[in-house]
């Protein structure tokens, strides 16, 4: 299924560019720092980045050639290719520090794409990694799992994804070989002007939850929507997110 930045935008990166300067926060990234950004959909964390060391000084992979394209058009001189985290197109320790934002869980092999990040960061550099916390129900999308739950019992939600869960990503970070491990929560608060606002982004596809709504038939999209729509309180509304983070060094 073809997938725009633009939808990406409106779903996920109202949360994940607010996100993105406490994630660099928490990996202690400065300026002369040569930077490595994993999975790096249409840049949220790209563009933080380019603030804090320059274009030049950031690489950046992901397996979605549109979400690459977005990627170069949105951050000119930052070096984009299309790769996975599993198969790094990059040198052995390379750069100062290889950051992963909201893209551990989503790995087709979260303990291989941690180590080819261990493998491209100079000795004593830093890995880190977060996801939100959908098994605590503290993500954003945490009121939208709770009213198909309330439909489906068993629907799958993303709460047995890698890294959703307290301590999970520290647990990987070190089955992969990191050492001096911190792990700690990074939290954000993004205003909805409307129902209309927080609920249009779930029916464009994006992610687990977009593939949720679009697989519905109408009646049954319709009751979803009612259902989160009395979940929510009245507009406008704020949305708070937390995830879980982890560094390591190499």
């Amino acid at each position: 299924m073809f997938l725009s930045a633009d939808s990406y935008d409106r779903f996920m990166g109202r949360y994940s560019v607010p996100l993105a300067g406490q994630f660099a926060d928490f990996a202690g990234i400065e300026s002369r720092q040569r930077i490595l950004d994993v999975g790096c959909g249409p840049g949220a964390l790209t563009g933080e980045l380019v603030k804090r060391v320059g274009a030049l000084s950031v690489f950046a992979v992901d397996p979605s050639h549109e979400f690459v394209d977005a990627a170069r058009k949105r951050h000119p001189g930052v070096h984009v290719e299309v790769a996975s985290a599993e198969r790094l197109p990059v040198d052995d320790r390379s750069f100062d520090a290889v950051l992963a934002q909201l893209v551990v869980h989503f790995m087709k092999d979260p303990l291989k794409g941690l180590r080819e990040m261990a493998r491209a960061t100079r000795p004593r550099g830093v890995v880190a990694a977060c996801v939100w916390d959908h098994a605590g129900g503290q993500g954003p999308l945490a009121v939208f799992w709770k009213a198909v739950r309330s439909m489906d019992s068993l629907a799958h939600d993303e709460s047995n994804l890698p890294g959703t869960r307290k301590g999970q990503l520290a647990e990987l970070f070190e089955e992969a070989g990191l050492t001096g491990i911190e792990d700690g929560t990074l939290t954000v608060s993004v205003l909805h002007t409307s129902f209309e606002d927080w609920w249009t982004p779930f029916t464009l596809g994006v992610g687990p939850a977009g593939a949720h709504v679009t697989g519905l038939d109408p009646e049954r999209r319709d009751e979803l929507e009612s259902r989160c729509r009395r979940l929510l309180p009245q507009a406008p509304f704020t949305i708070s997110a937390t995830a879980w983070a982890a560094s390591g060094r190499a």
